[in-house]
């Protein structure tokens, strides 16, 4: 269906060595590939008897040397129809964009070395990411399933299987996209607001790096007063504040995430509405495409559904792990301002309900946490937003 691309190679430059790695350009979406092919089943022989294209065209695609990206817009419809007609999954099949998308990404980032004059043109400067992107993106580089590709298989995300279950990179493939990120995030470091978005994404990706000094890099950042304070009002700082301290939390130090939740967020309606349009936009709610962090600063008649995103929040709540202050707050936020958004949903709330209760019996709660937690348990207790809204106020 699509002429094979030659191998792409780009050279990652750190201060004591250069190495020539191979770029790949098409490893997320061709794993997927395999997914669904196991998922209807079916061996590589068979499916390029039922597709009617040679087996090499499916080990193409499978192994990313022929990436998925280079089909024909057509041929590519056809092929989706194809798959799920002889029993793919369609969740699956509807997640081949999403895969490209990340592999187009990916790929960006190892190609990326910017300069000064460059950086406005880097991948992650001029479009906001969404969650199953990222989490595309964290697949190749950490091996952890996705939470969308382990909804559609029914096994549990967020953790790290063995080689074979992910299109896990290199080590060498990995050290060279974490070098990039950081030899960009340090170009950018004293930049202005033009370069939030870039610098905020850069820093989030670096997270997942859990074989270096990370968090001695960020810590330096903080010495140097380089993660930024969110300000009075929205601005592109506060985005890059809150996703500088997400960062942090994922390195295992909570405080600045709840630093921020209380001195950046709680009681500031701005900040409050921010904080729900990421999360809506994050979680998939809000599929426009956004180019800028502006989006966070609309107030007014939103374009997501408060109901869904309770949804959201409850089904995650008890595997938030290290964002758990994060996710009790905005579901504390949410649930103040949208009167009756338990009632509505009886189902949402009595899930809701249960993990409230397993996360009031155990431990690592802030005692900001803990205050919200409770109120929200208060309210869905006594079947009513009106009464959480009235206990709330008075607890806080």
């Amino acid at each position: 269906m699509a002429a094979r691309t030659p191998p792409r190679r780009t050279e990652a430059l750190t201060d004591s060595q250069s190495a020539l790695v191979r770029v790949p350009e098409g490893v997320i979406s061709g794993f997927l590939f395999k997914v669904i092919r196991e998922q209807i089943p079916r061996t590589q022989d068979e499916l390029a008897v039922d597709l009617g294209i040679d087996k090499s065209t499916v080990q193409g695609w499978e192994s990313g040397r022929r990436p998925l990206s280079s089909t024909r817009a057509g041929n590519l419809v056809v092929l989706r129809r194809k798959l799920i007609l002889l029993g793919a999954p369609t969740g699956l099949v509807d997640l081949i964009g999403l895969a490209m998308d990340a592999d187009f990404v990916l790929g960006e980032i190892l190609r990326s070395r910017p300069t000064n004059a460059e950086v406005l043109g880097h991948p992650l400067a001029g479009w906001v990411l969404t969650r199953d992107t990222t989490h595309m993106i964290g697949w190749a580089i950490s091996g952890v399933l996705p939470g969308a590709v382990a909804a559609e298989l029914g096994i549990p995300a967020a953790r790290r299987g063995p080689v074979s279950t992910a299109p896990l990179l290199g080590q060498d493939v990995r050290s060279c996209f974490f070098d990039n990120l950081r030899h960009t995030a340090d170009l950018v470091e004293a930049g202005g607001e033009e370069t939030a978005l870039l610098r905020r994404q850069v820093w989030y990706l670096s997270s997942y790096d859990r074989a270096r000094d990370v968090a001695e890099w960020f810590s330096g950042m903080q010495r140097r007063g380089r993660i930024p304070s969110a300000g009075s009002g929205w601005s592109p700082r506060w985005a890059e504040a809150r996703s500088a301290a997400a960062a942090l939390a994922r390195q295992g130090d909570p405080e600045l995430l709840r630093d921020f939740i209380a001195r950046s967020i709680t009681d500031n309606d701005d900040f409050e509405a921010a904080n729900l349009n990421y999360w809506a936009h994050w979680l998939g709610l809000d599929s426009r495409p956004q180019i800028s962090d502006d989006f966070m600063a609309e107030q007014d008649r939103p374009v997501w559904d408060a109901s869904t995103l309770l949804r959201q929040f409850a089904i995650r709540l008890d595997r938030a792990g290290e964002y758990t202050d994060l996710y009790v707050h905005s579901i504390w936020a949410l649930m103040l301002t949208r009167r009756g958004l338990a009632d509505a949903d009886p189902r949402t709330a009595r899930d809701l309900a249960a993990r409230v209760r397993t996360l009031l019996d155990g431990d690592g709660l802030s005692r900001q946490s803990r205050r919200e937690l409770e109120s929200v348990h208060y309210g869905l207790r006594v079947g009513g937003s009106s009464n959480y809204r009235s206990n709330s106020e008075g607890q806080l």
